[in-house]
């Protein structure tokens, strides 16, 4: 028996929507299998026929669904449950077979809970055994599970336990480093292409798998870290959020593991032909001439050119070329390059399309005033949606990011200001994410708590905190960034 961290598997093929209802169905069944053998097992022996045959049927239902998945996963995040990572719908029917569940997690000190391939009903039936003990209370209970189960040599299902604040400062270590990694490999990329020499893209394609993983176990944290806005590294550090973004927005989409990693390949190497693109026109403060739009406006068709180009042009997938090509297309396909003939976008495109005007109008620019506020951002993406934006992945984003996206600076009705570090996964508490104090209700810069702005007073049932507006970080001289790398420290 042993921890993962790999909670997210691959998932079928098919439009984003049926996918996600195939998968709530899915999840739904499973949860109620899973309960009423769960249950039998404080009620009768292992060798106790009823008991038996409800294993088999929970080992029946996996097995058919491991010729599509990798895992089946359930996993609790801020008391809503995930199921191979898209959060299950709560309905009255099965609430008090969600609330067991989120108990049983809750007692074990359990984060999340994987069944994997390879499973044997007869291993199955010695899990469900463990699982349902009713130990008296202990200090280490998720040590003494993992100590049962390996004791039963229980070895295709997986735990981990609830990430500690140790863990949690390790994790954002790693992260951090996995997404400086990936300016630093993208640089090296660029200036391999500068001297015609081949591109590493067996060790682009494992960065994109990390940084899969890392959304997976970390997803608030890295997502935090697009804030990070470099003006002098602009093209890689963007291209970096980029990809960032449209993994996590694949991955709300459904995607499957091998999609996502193409897409990250493709949003990674969406701007490569800014290369060609004279540097003194890229950061030209005054507006662009004709000419300079003119060649601004071919960077596209010279990414795409140089992708198609590559000695290594078979590891690339070819969803990459098109993306490259068609990431200023507009939903009503206008927007350039201007000879553009085809009547469709590739899915992928539309994605990347999304993701990288948020990223590029959330920026500091030479060009450019001010830059967007990550609200201001979504609210005029919202304004455009159906076409510049593909309505349905907009919508998928901006649940993503939330009404206050990770990274917001706002006020609170204390008078204290904060920075928003996570989102809230519960449909009727989006207006109350989670804050990272940064100042006192007098003003002075404090390094605060985390606060849930969900939790209310047990007794009067008011909340202790709400966001009274949106802030504009520059003015305030705040980095956002800066909060999000002291975490990793």
């Amino acid at each position: 028996m042993s921890e993962t961290t790999s909670l997210h598997p691959d998932r079928p093929a098919g439009p984003p929507d049926q996918r996600s209802k195939a998968g709530q169905r899915a999840g739904v069944e499973l949860l109620i299998r899973f309960h009423i053998v769960a249950k039998n097992a404080r009620l009768y022996e292992t060798n106790n026929t009823l008991f038996q045959a409800q294993v088999q049927a929970l080992f029946d239902f996996l097995e058919v669904f491991f010729k599509d998945q990798r895992e089946a996963s359930f996993e609790v995040r801020h008391n809503a449950l995930f199921f191979n990572g898209a959060r299950l719908k709560l309905v009255h029917a099965t609430y008090l077979i969600f609330k067991f569940l989120i108990e049983e997690f809750r007692v074990r000190d359990i984060g999340a809970l994987s069944f994997r391939p390879g499973l044997t009903p007869e291993e199955l039936g010695r899990f469900i055994a463990a699982f349902g003990k009713r130990e008296k209370s202990t200090e280490t209970p998720f040590d003494k599970l993992i100590a049962d189960l390996d004791a039963a040599g229980v070895e295709n299902v997986h735990l981990q336990q609830v990430l500690t604040t140790e863990t949690f400062s390790n994790l954002h270590r790693d992260t951090a480093r996995i997404f400086f990694l990936s300016i630093v490999h993208l640089k090296e990329a660029f200036e391999r292409d500068q001297k015609n020499e081949k591109l590493a893209l067996n060790t682009t394609r494992r960065l994109m798998q990390s940084i899969f993983n890392h959304l997976a176990d970390n997803e608030s944290f890295i997502v935090g870290l697009t804030n990070l806005k470099n003006f002098d590294e602009y093209t890689l550090n963007h291209s970096v959020n980029v990809c960032v973004l449209a993994l996590a927005l694949g991955r709300r989409l459904g995607l499957s593991h091998s999609e996502l990693v193409d897409l990250g390949l493709a949003a990674f190497f969406h701007d490569l032909g800014k290369l060609d693109t004279p540097i003194d026109i890229l950061n030209k403060s005054a507006g662009l001439n004709d000419e300079e739009r003119r060649i601004i406006e071919l960077h596209p068709h010279q990414g795409a050119e140089k992708l198609l180009h590559l000695k290594e042009f078979k590891r690339l997938p070819l969803r990459a070329i098109r993306v490259a090509l068609e990431h200023h297309i507009k939903e009503d396909m206008s927007g350039y390059p201007r000879y553009f003939k085809r009547r469709d976008l590739n899915f992928f495109s539309k994605i990347v399309k999304i993701v990288d005007f948020f990223d590029a109008v959330t920026s500091k620019r030479v060009y450019r005033a001010r830059s967007y506020t990550r609200a201001e951002a979504l609210s005029l993406m919202l304004e455009n949606s159906g076409t510049e934006f593909n309505p349905m992945i907009l919508k998928s984003f901006v649940h993503l990011m939330g009404v206050f996206p990770i990274g917001t600076f706002v006020a609170l009705d204390t008078g204290e200001l904060g920075i928003v570090f996570d989102t809230n996964p519960e449909t009727r508490f989006l207006l109350r994410p989670k804050v990272k104090l940064i100042t006192d209700a007098e003003g002075n810069r404090i390094d605060g708590d985390v606060v849930d702005l969900a939790e209310a007073d047990p007794t009067t049932g008011a909340f202790s905190r709400t966001i009274v507006k949106a802030l504009d970080p520059e003015a305030y001289g705040i980095e956002v960034a800066d909060y999000f790398l002291a975490q990793a420290q």
